[in-house]
């Protein structure tokens, strides 16, 4: 049975097109879910695109964060429900308290649109089982507000538990704590990630085939949990 994907469109969603597409390449089937409409439609994991959700209206993510379907969102993702935050996605997932920390301006104030190297940290989520640990992956990146901060403890335990998902390499292009690209809750489940691996599943438009794992680790994890 195909697991069913759901990708958000909130009022300025730009990758939502991209995110749904990296799905059905997986095998999976794109489930489209409309901001204002709190039903999941029996989806099996949901992915928060990116974009610049209502504007970026007060904080990115601010206000996407009381979303009708974000009530059920967050309910599904605290009973075990999959979550991918990609960019906006992730910054909606740490203003609803899915994820700690923020994520804000970055250091050096100027939007940032170029093709990462990441090493991928923890493959112990829902997300990423896909990849080796230690592995090197290249994902663009394009953010203006994509600097992950947290206060010392909370990025201490972020280490000491093995949540931190991925990290930048060959150079930090947001001046994010610790050189940190993607984060996981306690359970796995839930991901953030400030690259974009949906532009990184395709030869024709993308600098390699290296987003792909997070979208198969989640297929993947759905049979396993159905099996």
């Amino acid at each position: 049975m195909t697991a069913r994907i759901g990708v958000v469109t909130f009022p300025g969603s730009l990758d939502d097109g991209d995110a749904a597409r990296a799905v059905r390449i997986a095998g999976g089937e794109a489930v489209r879910l409309w901001h204002g409409d709190p039903g999941l439609h029996d989806v099996d994991a949901v992915i928060l695109p990116g974009g610049f959700s209502y504007g970026d209206y007060l904080r990115c993510g601010a206000i996407a964060r009381f979303a009708p379907v974000m009530e059920s969102i967050v309910d599904a993702a605290r009973g075990g429900l999959p979550v991918l935050g990609i960019c906006n996605g992730f910054q909606i997932l740490c203003e609803a308290h899915l994820l700690p920390g923020a994520l804000t301006r970055n250091l050096h104030l100027h939007f940032r649109n170029r093709d990462q190297v990441l090493r991928i940290e923890s493959t112990d989520t829902a997300w990423t089982h896909a990849y080796g640990e230690g592995q090197e992956v290249l994902i663009p990146v394009k953010n203006g507000e994509g600097r992950y901060v947290a206060d010392t403890r909370t990025l201490d335990e972020l280490e000491a538990e093995g949540r931190v998902v991925a990290r930048y390499l060959g150079g930090n292009p947001n001046g994010s704590d610790r050189d940190i690209a993607a984060i996981t809750n306690a359970a796995g489940n839930v991901v953030g990630i400030m690259p974009h691996p949906e532009h990184a599943v395709e030869a024709l438009t993308g600098p390699s085939l290296d987003g792909l794992g997070f979208f198969t680790s989640a297929l993947k994890h759905l049979t396993g949990a159905s099996a």
